[in-house]
């Protein structure tokens, strides 16, 4: 979602961890539940660097907000990054970062990102990190996986910048593969998978990223979905880049690819608002952590 500044403002390496036998390995495990009136953050567990500090309740107390601290600051090779969300019948839960994820150059390990989240029926759950910058060399894998019970909703967004542009650093080589999967009661509803290598033909094909160093992804889930929605998404448009929306049947999916990670940011925050009232039942609120 919209970020503080664009892909390549920080233009350091993070000092190295590595060889493997140096990793980080981070799980962070959250269950929320509705208590009455309220979305509460009933469990919380982790081992090492993977941290939410306290839960938020900025629109009231129907949503919880938790701010997914990775105090690193930063993936290297051979991390493994772990955390899963339950999402008790009945509750909201929002989940976001302060800033952008960067996984850096590796020596040679694969570094491992993981979100897997379970939401119950009558439950809620958003999705909205604020991007990801993969630095030349980085040999990387980020896995998203939700499964959803009954009429649970779920938006989540994902964008992702190769290599740090404003840095002068293109993404010449190194390995990004992303996948990212949606299951209501065991049955598919979205499935995609991406593996991009800096020496590969995707990355300037037509038929792939066509030279653009930042894309993303947009998908909002819920039965019954109207088609009413489509004609006021289908009018946005980013201020760079390109965009486009896609019906399903069971869900919405938004796409971004151009130059900027704000632009795709801002892109996709149009949409929420769009989607959030019907999925949610509330109007978009913009999380305070996004201007800071």
């Amino acid at each position: 979602m919209p970020l503080a500044a664009d892909a390549g403002v920080e233009g350091s390496h993070a000092p190295a961890r590595q060889p493997e036998a140096a990793r980080w390995d981070a799980c962070l495990a959250l269950r929320f539940e509705r208590v009455g009136p309220r979305s509460v953050l009933a469990q919380r567990e982790h081992r090492g660097p993977l941290v939410v500090q306290k839960a938020l309740y900025p629109e009231g107390p129907g949503v919880c907000q938790c701010v997914i601290v990775h105090p690193p600051a930063g993936i290297v090779g051979g991390d493994r990054i772990l955390l899963t969300a339950t999402v008790n019948a009945g509750a909201h839960a929002q989940l976001t970062t302060p800033g952008a994820a960067r996984w850096y150059r590796s020596a040679g390990s694969q570094a491992e990102q993981t979100f897997r989240a379970q939401v119950e029926a009558g439950g809620s759950l958003e999705w909205l990190p604020q991007g990801t910058i993969v630095h030349e060399g980085a040999l990387a894998r980020s896995t998203t996986h939700v499964e959803l019970v009954g009429d649970a909703g779920f938006i989540g967004a994902e964008i992702t910048a190769l290599g740090r542009r404003a840095a002068g650093e293109q993404f010449r080589c190194g390995e990004w593969r992303q996948r990212f999967e949606i299951v209501r009661d065991g049955a598919p509803i979205w499935s995609e998978r991406a593996v991009l290598r800096g020496d590969g033909a995707l990355l300037t094909s037509a038929a792939g990223l066509n030279g653009a160093p930042v894309f993303g992804t947009l998908v909002a889930v819920k039965s019954g979905l109207s088609d009413a929605l489509m004609p006021a998404l289908r009018v946005l448009a980013p201020v760079q880049g390109a965009g486009s929306v896609t019906r399903l049947p069971d869900a919405i999916v938004a796409r971004y690819v151009g130059e900027s990670m704000e632009a795709a940011g801002a892109y996709f925050m149009a949409a929420w608002s769009i989607v959030r009232p019907p999925i949610c039942g509330l109007a978009a609120v913009r999380p305070r952590i996004w201007s800071t």
